[in-house]
């Protein structure tokens, strides 16, 4: 019978959800314990006590990314599978909320309202701009879908994979910098894995053309930070909305405060919803007593 332990702040709404579909021949933990073989979590919880658990055979992260738990020191004889399919539909709609409010103007309008200034400036359009994203797995394909819907084209860069429809082109490996050239705006959704640090480089800031925008919702360790603040400053792109950072919360005295033409989001764009969450746990935990491969399972190699 598996012995579930769930490690979050919210552990009892979670186990009020998982309570209510009577999941079948499931005990429950409440503390770390030798016969604990479930977990259900925060990665960064589990950490602590993953030398507690010798029963343990398999987690679901409650995050997308388990980077607390990628550690070559740490133990990886267990099934990891992480947060998948719930986060895209938030994404794209913080993604394209702040395209839309780029391209309309909102924040000008509204600072001209609050100068009593008649600012009848033309606005741009989504369509026919295009969108480039720096990662195209379940959340980038999510995004590429509703960028569609604007009827914008979208261009893709991953290691490998080119399993989203909506994606027109796809660049890889040698071809970032190719894949940088005229778009309008830069959407990184990646995982902070050794390929992916500083990707956004001054090299890569520079292939982008003066009036595009970046947009940071997948890991702060994706940025070169110094680059984009010397970039901002300089208005060698148009701007940048950042929701992740390299620390986490941002110091006091960072540039990124007073750097201009930068908006920060403060880590907001896709929140772990309990409901959504649950859900992706529920699914799997099906598979798991029926003896069936999990969804969502991590390469402990990869990182993802």
């Amino acid at each position: 019978m598996p012995k579930l332990l769930i490690l979050s702040d919210k552990t009892e709404t979670y186990r009020c959800l998982i309570e209510k579909e009577n999941l079948p021949e499931l005990s429950w933990a409440a503390a770390p314990a030798k016969d604990v073989d479930v977990v259900f979590g925060e990665p960064s919880k589990i950490r602590s006590v993953l030398a507690a658990l010798p029963a343990l055979h398999w987690v679901q992260s409650m995050w997308a990314g388990v980077e607390p738990l990628l550690d070559p020191a740490l133990r990886r004889d267990y099934i990891l599978t992480n947060a998948r399919g719930v986060f895209g539909g938030l994404m794209s709609e913080y993604v394209i909320g702040y395209l839309l409010a780029h391209e309309r103007r909102i924040f000008q309008r509204a600072e001209a309202q609050h100068n009593r200034h008649w600012d009848h400036s033309l606005t741009g359009s989504l369509r026919g701009k295009t969108i480039g994203l720096l990662g195209v797995g379940s959340i980038g394909a999510e995004v590429a879908r509703a960028a569609k819907f604007f009827n914008m084209t979208v261009r893709g860069y991953t290691r490998a994979s080119k399993s989203s429809p909506f994606v027109d082109e796809y660049f890889h490996g040698p071809r970032l910098l190719e894949f940088a050239s005229g778009l309008d705006y830069l959407v990184s959704i990646l995982p902070n894995i050794v390929d992916t640090r500083k990707i956004i480089s001054r090299d890569l800031l520079a292939a982008l053309p003066a009036h595009s925008l970046l947009i940071n919702a997948g890991r702060g360790q994706a940025v070169d930070e110094s680059a984009l603040a010397e970039a901002l400053n300089q208005n060698k792109i148009a701007g940048a909305v950042l929701d992740v950072f390299e620390q986490e919360p941002l110091p006091k005295d960072h540039p990124f405060w007073t750097t201009r033409n930068l908006l920060l989001t403060f880590h907001t764009s896709a929140p772990s919803l309990p409901e959504d969450l649950a859900r992706v746990f529920i699914e799997n935990y099906t598979l798991y007593v029926e003896g069936s491969p999990l969804k969502y399972q991590v390469d402990f190699e990869r990182g993802y």
